[in-house]
């Protein structure tokens, strides 16, 4: 017998439960993204209008990446109905490349160990990462990029750059200067570009190169108006050539050095000091000079440009900014373990950075860093005040709320014209009530849908095609979950996938 026709016969058009992984569950992104929810929606999502700090702690297969996407297809639908009032999202659920950037700058003996390079990352280093996301985002839409990164949320009109003016496209340049990190273009094409776009053209930039040009002009023109030859032969001319030329130098040496001090404490994002010295030496030099670098292994200089970001954004029409954290367990550097896990994740549980106005961090995390919470002491509660974050400490799904869950996706599977409904797939003998304390054990979605797939399919192997059997009866049911439990208890021990 064919799964196919066992769902047709129901009404139902595709397999409800084939996917287990939200990022590439079509039923999920195009049925159930919009309509299904966790009972602690409203607590987690918030109102976006005024974007708040929630941390959500679930074990795998809970629902966090779910959790996720549904926020950003949320905030999407906002900024539509919103154009003035527009929220710009942040994913920073791949940690990887920052990571590896980070693990490069540090000694060979400190690399071989992931517990030390992750206790060397701050949280400054995080900000680092969530304004180059955040920047290239903005950049990639301004230039034209095809694909830009970052998700559909953060779209821009054509004329988006004219609403800036002078001050916020230097700020623009200058977080562009430091964090754009496309793979795409290169640095400079890139930048150069964008300053073509926004229209920022100090051309009194260019005034102190002129000056060392005109003295230049002036000595070989008094040489050659004067046919004295031999004064090449002598100091002066030389002198006052180099004195033409002073005040550039110094200004170049000035920005290679400040250029080399971001290179060197921007650790997360690669930069090199002679193509940022190139760019700093194209702004006004009473725009730049006391304006905030990430040169400093210091919180408050990314702050200042974390305010400089939401500045820009304003401009834009952005009133707010959600981050977006997600898979903290997955980096190769962290492969799973709690310990690593909580090297990355500890330095961001700080209660300024989570309550930063404007920015809402929305942190979805392992179950297992619940329990060493639990553990810290006093300062750590006072530095980040989780009793002001809308803490949830367990992402539970109860048997109703599971059984709710696998007949919208049921019915999001329905064919054209019909109505679909988990409870037909079942005999009557079954009860509701049964089904209901079932699903209680399996605790989380990717278990029940696992548990569900493997349900059809045994049922359908039971019988042929001549002399099909249209309802699962008690005895295949009741041999399934058994069989599903004792997987799921091995799973839980870290003994099985």
């Amino acid at each position: 017998m064919k799964l196919h026709d066992l769902l047709s016969h129901h009404g139902i058009a595709a397999n409800p439960f084939a996917d287990e992984d939200a990022q590439t569950d079509p039923v999920f992104q195009g049925r159930c993204r919009a309509s299904t929810f966790h009972p602690q929606w409203d607590k987690i999502y918030g109102d976006p209008s005024s974007p708040a700090t929630s941390i959500v702690f679930g074990e795998k297969g809970a629902g966090k990446t779910a959790l996720r996407l549904q926020i950003a297809g949320q905030i999407d639908e906002h900024n539509a109905k919103n154009p003035a009032g527009r929220v710009f999202v942040i994913e920073y659920d791949d940690f990887n490349p920052f990571l590896d950037r980070f693990a490069d700058r540090l000694s060979s003996r400190k690399r071989r160990d992931a517990g030390k390079v992750l206790a060397e990352w701050k949280l400054w280093d995080h900000i680092d990462a969530i304004l180059a996301l955040g920047v290239t985002s903005v950049v990639d839409r301004l230039i034209g990029v095809t694909q830009p990164s970052g998700p559909a949320a953060n779209s821009l009109p054509a004329d988006a750059a004219k609403k800036l003016d002078r001050f916020q496209k230097r700020d623009l340049l200058l977080l562009a200067a430091c964090y754009d990190s496309s793979l795409t273009e290169t640095f400079h094409t890139r930048w150069y570009k964008l300053r073509r776009k926004v229209g920022y053209w100090p051309w009194l930039s260019w005034g102190i190169a002129l000056l060392g040009v005109a003295v230049t002009t002036a000595v070989a023109g008094v040489i050659l108006y004067n046919k004295k030859y031999e004064w090449l032969q002598t100091v002066w001319p030389w002198l006052i050539i180099a004195l033409g030329w002073a005040p550039w130098l110094a200004q170049a040496w000035t920005w290679w050095f400040r250029g080399w001090g971001v290179a060197k404490n921007l650790r997360s994002v690669t930069r090199n000091a002679n193509p940022l010295r190139k760019v700093f030496t194209k702004f006004l030099a009473r725009d730049i000079r006391n304006q905030p670098l990430p040169n400093k292994q210091r919180t408050d200089d990314r702050y200042e440009l974390l305010y400089k970001f939401q500045g820009v954004l304003r401009a834009l029409g952005f009133t707010g900014i959600v981050v977006l954290v997600d898979r903290v367990d997955e980096p190769h550097l962290v492969n799973g373990a709690v310990d690593n896990m909580r090297g990355l994740v500890w330095p961001m549980l700080d209660n300024k950075f989570l309550k930063q106005p404007g920015v809402g961090m929305k942190l979805l995390l392992p179950i297992e860093l619940a329990e060493h919470i639990e553990k810290e002491d006093r300062d750590f509660y006072q530095r980040a005040r989780l009793d002001k974050q809308n803490m949830v400490p367990s992402l539970e799904w109860t048997g109703q709320s599971l059984y709710d869950l696998a007949d919208a996706r049921v019915a999001a599977c329905g064919a054209a014209g019909k109505t679909a409904r988990l409870r037909s797939l079942f005999d009557d003998s079954i009860t509701d009530q049964r089904l209901v304390d079932a699903f209680a054990g399996l605790r989380v979605p990717r278990h029940l849908f696992k548990f569900l797939y493997r349900l059809l399919a045994a049922h359908c192997q039971q019988f042929t095609d001549a002399s099909p059997s249209w309802k699962i009866s008690p005895s295949t049911f009741e041999a399934q979950l058994a069989v599903y439990r004792k997987d799921q208890h091995t799973v839980d021990r870290g003994l099985g996938a």
